[in-house]
């Protein structure tokens, strides 16, 4: 079941992002897929701790081949494509391994791995993707912006998420002990 909630969240960020438009909330600019982007850290993450680091990198490859797939017959160009890939490899590999090295509870490496991950995803696919550089679908003035709203977004989805683990982890253990 959490291999499917990432893999789903990953395509279905691709699909939202490519059916609404994006968000402006005054001077941020936030893609509606970014909400599903936040929450396939979480779910990579819980993939992790049943399978271990090893077989989710497997699960890393598979999403992001899919994702690539999805996004090319959506209609995105080249550019958007490997942008995307290229951002989604960085950013969940650099999340797997914060995640691993972290001795931490699982809470706090939910939001820690999650919030570098999701800055890594937003400023690499807004630059290379979005920016003059990539499509130019952006100005170099706006990309600042946009970078920054889907981090506040996907910062919020992590700090929410650890949060509901945090909660379950202590009813848990209250529980255990009664």
């Amino acid at each position: 079941m959490r291999i499917l909630l990432y893999l789903i969240s990953i395509i279905a960020a691709n699909v939202v992002t490519a059916a609404i438009a994006p968000l402006q909330l005054g001077v941020f600019i936030v893609p509606m897929g970014t909400l599903l982007i936040g929450a396939t850290f979480i779910f990579r993450d819980l993939v992790q701790n049943k399978y271990g680091r090893k077989k989710t990198y497997m699960f890393i490859g598979l999403a992001l081949f899919l994702s690539a797939i999805v996004s090319y017959m959506l209609g995105d160009t080249l550019i958007i494509v490997m942008a995307s890939a290229i951002s989604f490899a960085i950013a969940e590999t650099t999340d797997t391994e914060i995640y691993t090295r972290l001795n931490l509870p699982m809470s706090l490496r939910v939001l820690y791995s999650g919030i570098v991950g999701g800055l890594l995803d937003s400023a690499i696919f807004v630059v290379i993707g979005l920016s003059p550089l990539g499509a130019n679908f952006l100005p170099w003035e706006a990309v600042p912006f946009a970078i920054l709203g889907q981090v506040i977004v996907k910062t919020i989805i992590q700090g929410i998420a650890a949060l509901i683990i945090h909660q379950t982890n202590n009813l848990s253990n209250r529980t255990v002990s009664n």
